[in-house]
């Protein structure tokens, strides 16, 4: 069991030329004295981001479940804001602030990824699908009410088998982040297509700020992959200034989650 749990770490870095010895080439470090040890923050500015993200996340998933009283709609969205928050704390501390320690263990070539990624993987996931139980409870009924629930817990389940096996073999194809995305499209379109068809139905304030949400997602979502495909974090970063992908997409996210909480959270005090 350990031995297939350590294999995780055989897959090298995408790029050969990230070491142990020349980390803080390729990203901005600080070290940190932490009682008698010291401490190597890669990206500090993209740590703080992650983490204010996954605590302000997790901080309004709780609040939608403190509020909720008897309604799963609630509950199940309060829980999936949770399950986001906390994967997205897991990726900050392996992706940013404690990845010098966590993939670099050894000298030569780093690992690719970690466990805390993997977990990420899984959680956030997870939460889209929690999402879609929210939604189809809140939206729809009967035989439809049931198979949404039921495909948005079977989606869960067969993502996260392919993603165990994935990092226990190790299938590098298995546990990447587009892999993640990619199993995300359809219960997040289905998401989407229930809130419209309700609005349209009958118009109401909830759903309008639901609408709202998942498009500053998508966008938020375009402007990280418009950033990454031009290179920007490279070329700022070749004049000595750290403003990566994740940032942007971190700072956008943070702005939907801000909102979701403020306009949503409101309409289910008593």
């Amino acid at each position: 069991m350990i031995d297939a749990l350590a294999r995780l770490r055989t897959i090298p870095c995408e790029d050969p030329r990230l070491t142990r010895e020349n980390w803080c080439r390729h990203q901005p470090c600080r070290l940190v004295r932490v009682g008698r040890r010291d401490l190597l923050i890669s990206q500090p500015l993209s740590s703080v981001l992650v983490y204010l993200l996954g605590l302000l996340t997790a901080g309004i998933g709780v609040g939608f479940l403190v509020l909720a009283g008897r309604r799963p709609a609630w509950w199940l969205w309060g829980t999936a804001l949770l399950l986001w928050g906390i994967g997205a704390l897991l990726a900050g501390t392996s992706y940013q602030a404690f990845g010098y320690h966590i993939k670099s263990r050894n000298p030569g070539v780093c690992q690719w990824t970690s466990w805390w990624e993997v977990i990420y993987l899984l959680l956030q996931q997870a939460s889209v699908n929690c999402m879609l139980a929210a939604i189809a409870y809140r939206n729809t009924e009967g035989l439809l009410r049931i198979a949404l629930i039921a495909y948005a817990a079977i989606n869960t389940l067969v993502y996260a088998v392919a993603t165990l096996y994935g990092a226990t073999v190790p299938i590098k194809k298995l546990i990447t982040f587009e892999r993640m995305v990619a199993s995300c499209v359809a219960p997040f379109a289905i998401c989407v297509g229930l809130i419209v068809w309700s609005y349209l139905t009958l118009p109401n304030r909830m759903d309008g700020v639901l609408l709202l949400t998942y498009a500053g997602v998508v966008l938020s979502m375009v402007a990280y992959r418009t950033y990454d495909r031009r290179g920007v974090t490279e070329r700022l970063w070749a004049r000595g200034r750290w403003f990566s992908q994740n940032d942007v997409l971190h700072v956008a996210l943070i702005g939907c989650m801000l909102f979701n909480g403020l306009f949503l959270m409101p309409g289910l005090l008593p």
